[in-house]
């Protein structure tokens, strides 16, 4: 068993710092999105499509990068 958490998701804005919207997801993060002068945003499957459409700062095309499984 692992000893450390994967990431929680921030989807689909990728708000910072606990009072923003739209980050109260607790699904683990399976996806990393690469955004333009912003963290990489960390995203849930579910959150993966909203975030490349709404989310700051994306890339386009985006770069995304598997971080974790879903199962």
């Amino acid at each position: 068993m692992s000893v450390h958490r994967n990431p929680r998701c921030r989807g689909p804005y990728g708000g910072e710092g606990d009072p923003a919207g739209g980050t109260d997801c607790s699904d683990p993060a399976v996806f990393e999105v690469v955004r333009h002068h912003l963290p990489p945003l960390l995203l849930c499957p579910v959150h993966l499509g909203p975030a490349l459409l709404m989310a700051d700062g994306v890339l386009w095309p985006p770069e995304i990068r598997i971080i974790g499984s879903v199962g």
